[in-house]
């Protein structure tokens, strides 16, 4: 294990004393045989690997150039923490910076954790310019100082510090399994034998019955957006959710509207096992409201109280996240720009069903598939706050 007790003997170097950024430029990638770019879009936050880009033969404007190892760091609202080892080469966002070693004193592997401690981070993000989409600059970057350990050290550091991030990245692998797994067996519960078009009419397995979604919600609280305009956050107003919150715990980042705008909304007011789905911007989340939370709704969601005679909420819930019905439900949105499910579409939209029993069934599998995904992901999350921490404590300067 790397031996941190004498991190105070460790000389303190400026970031550019030991990184370089690379200026490298390729006006014309497409015919020098690159054929991936890489946007800030790319990069996820907290992940060190690059596991989506786009293709160069499809047209980009980025002539930045970057080669396998170097580190790509966003400096376009740092405090995403985007930070990626290269795998590949090929041309990226101006917004990114290509950084490599400048001498034999910084370890390749040890600089990407490296521009992942909070310290770094803290520096990054407080010397950021411009109000709507701040940017680190180099030189800012150039004077932040470090604790530079010994290069035997540094290779310790960076053993420990790289079998923390495979053992995140398993469980990262992990979760796509499983969303994988939910996703494989909803279709092959939801639909038929044959895949005949794109509605539940034509794909759902024949024994099933079929209806319109306003025939199933309760009678006195039909299908409804909620408050146009929100307003100002008031701290003793009425809790508002927004899409955001669909993913949430309904607690944590959630709008409090004034009372005097809210109660012209009653119609959409929520109640505990509500159905609320996005309707502009963002189609197809979806969640069920939970017992502790009293409120209403935004916009650009749409509230559905569906009666439990023929249709349970959970059977719907799942129904609505298979693949199948997301990509009916594509279907009935409009809009080029601001894509939207009208409250009309969406009170004429087919939902197909079994009897309660086999509802019952299909609901218990795939609740039990979604608990393996909340337990992934919630093992990855400390996987990844560990390596925060480990790498913060070996490589962050203690007075």
């Amino acid at each position: 294990m790397p031996d941190t007790a004498r991190k105070g003997t460790w000389p303190r170097v400026a970031f550019g004393d030991v990184v370089r950024l690379s200026k490298e430029r390729c006006s014309d990638p497409l015919g020098t045989g690159i054929e991936r770019y890489v946007g800030l879009e790319h990069i996820e936050p907290n992940d060190l690997k690059i596991r989506r880009w786009g293709n160069v033969a499809d047209g980009t404007t980025f002539t930045s150039a970057f080669h396998t190892g170097q580190v790509l760091f966003g400096k376009r609202r740092a405090y995403q923490r985007k930070v990626a080892v290269a795998g590949f080469s090929g041309v990226c966002s101006g917004d990114i910076y290509v950084l490599e070693p400048a001498n034999d004193r910084l370890l390749p592997e040890l600089l990407p954790f490296l521009c992942q401690t909070e310290d770094f981070f803290e520096h990054a993000v407080g010397t950021s310019a411009g109000s709507l989409s701040p940017r680190t600059n180099w030189k800012q970057l150039a004077v932040y100082e470090f604790a530079l350990p010994p290069l035997k050290e540094q290779r310790r550091i960076v053993e420990a510090l790289q079998g923390a991030h495979r053992q995140s990245l398993c469980l990262q692998q992990l979760c796509e399994a499983t969303r994988v797994l939910y996703e494989s067996t909803a279709v092959q519960l939801f639909s038929g034998h044959t895949d005949r078009g794109v509605k539940p009419s034509e794909w759902k397995p024949s024994a099933w019955n079929c209806a319109v979604l306003e025939e199933l919600v309760v009678a006195d609280a039909p299908i409804c957006y909620g408050i146009v305009q929100v307003g100002d956050f008031d701290p003793d107003g009425v809790p508002t959710l927004a899409i955001n919150n669909l993913s949430g715990d309904f607690d944590e980042g959630v709008h409090k509207t004034a009372p005097r705008i809210e109660m012209k909304y009653g119609r959409s007011r929520v109640s505990p096992n509500d159905i609320l789905v996005s309707v502009k911007a963002t189609i197809g989340e979806i969640a069920i409201v939970p017992p502790k939370f009293s409120g209403n709704i935004s916009r650009d969601l749409a509230r559905i109280r569906i009666r439990d005679a023929k249709v349970g909420r959970r059977f719907f819930y799942h129904l609505y996240r298979s693949p199948n019905y997301r990509r009916y439900i594509q279907t009935l949105v409009v809009g080029s720009t601001r894509a939207e499910l009208s409250i009309a579409a969406l009170r004429s939209a087919e939902v197909p069903f079994p009897s309660t029993e086999e509802q019952d069934r299909i609901s218990d599998e795939l609740n039990a598939i979604e608990a393996c995904i909340a337990m992934a992901e919630e093992r990855q999350e400390m996987a990844r706050d560990l390596l925060r921490a480990a790498t913060s404590q070996l490589l962050q300067h203690q007075e």
